[in-house]
């Protein structure tokens, strides 16, 4: 586990230890920072026969059925097929929720505890929602109910208010850059990925690994000669939609919009930057939909050009 990870699970499991857990936990925070796999693993720690200090033992029966998937008295509840098995769902939804709170009420199979995760819990639909209120208004010793969410503030108040939280947060910039040296990431690459990140070493780490840095730097690329008159926005729009990255690309540009403004002395560039900044997190929202992709970007790409010119050019990044 990574550093920032460990510290929260020693965390609960202290307050396990001490009698202090109560039965429903939100696992909450940015997402990619690891809330599943701690969750995950203080699942094995609270239904492990002899746990190994603060640590399952990996051995024993519930272990082995944990790893195989088989226990019965864990429950893992995430998007499930649509029922014509196409796709999965966008919703977790109230079956879902009924079969769990069924299985919350039985007595454990192996006497010891009941546990069930549920992520990304903001995915709880509003009727699963209901029914997975009345699980947590009506606690049953033993059982333990985790919600993991990177949005909590999408999960209702009264879900919320029922919950302990454990609360993840971006570790200090020298932790991150060293758990992300230790991955194998070059140095040179590891501080520009955790600047374009914000800090967030799992945004970093993924985009290291799976092109979202190089992918940065041509959308970083794009933007400039767009302002220069080098590439026009029909260009640039089709560009941007031919890989299906185009979500990614404006989740990029805007980034590279609100570092702009903020390094603008002139107050009415900075004005047009952040409105542009809206407008992109705006076609992100419209890509979602059935409208043209091509004609949402075309659209955003033209604003840029003359929202760039009411500031310095980007810089290099």
């Amino acid at each position: 586990m990574a550093p920032w990870q460990q510290r929260m699970y020693a965390q609960v499991v202290a307050t396990l230890d001490a009698g202090r857990l109560g039965h429903a936990q939100l696992f909450c925070g940015p997402a990619q920072l690891g809330k599943r796999e701690v969750a995950m693993r203080l699942a094995r720690r609270v239904l492990c026969e002899t746990p190994a200090g603060i640590d399952a033992c990996g051995k024993c029966r519930s272990c082995r059925l944990i790893e195989a998937g088989t226990h019965p008295d864990y429950r893992f509840v995430s998007f499930i097929p649509n029922r014509e098995g196409t796709k999965l769902r966008t919703e977790i939804v109230i079956d879902q929720m009924r079969e769990l709170s069924t299985q919350l009420s039985l007595t454990p199979q192996f006497g010891r505890a009941q546990v069930a995760i549920v992520d990304p819990a903001d995915a709880i639909n509003t009727a699963a929602a209901n029914a997975l209120l009345k699980t947590l208004e009506e606690p049953v010793p033993s059982r333990y109910l985790w919600l993991v969410s990177a949005h909590p503030a999408r999960l209702p108040a009264t879900i919320r208010s029922r919950c302990q939280r454990v609360e993840f947060r971006l570790p200090p910039v020298d932790e991150a850059r060293a758990w992300l040296a230790a991955q194998g990431h070059a140095e040179a690459d590891v501080d520009e990925a955790l600047q374009a990140a914000k800090g967030h070493p799992g945004l970093a780490d993924d985009w290291l690994r799976n092109g979202g840095l190089d992918l940065r730097r041509r959308v970083t690329a794009d933007l400039q000669k767009l302002a220069r008159g080098e590439l026009t926005p029909q260009e640039a729009a089709q560009q941007w939609i031919g890989d299906d990255q185009a979500d990614l690309r404006l989740r990029f540009a805007a980034d590279i919009a609100v570092d702009r403004a903020r390094g603008l002395t002139d107050p009415q560039g900075a004005r047009s930057l952040a409105a542009w900044f809206d407008k992109a997190n705006r076609s992100r929202d419209l890509l979602r939909t059935t409208v043209r992709a091509d004609l949402v970007l075309m659209e955003l790409l033209t604003a840029w050009r003359a929202a760039s010119r009411a500031g310095q050019e980007i810089r290099d990044r």
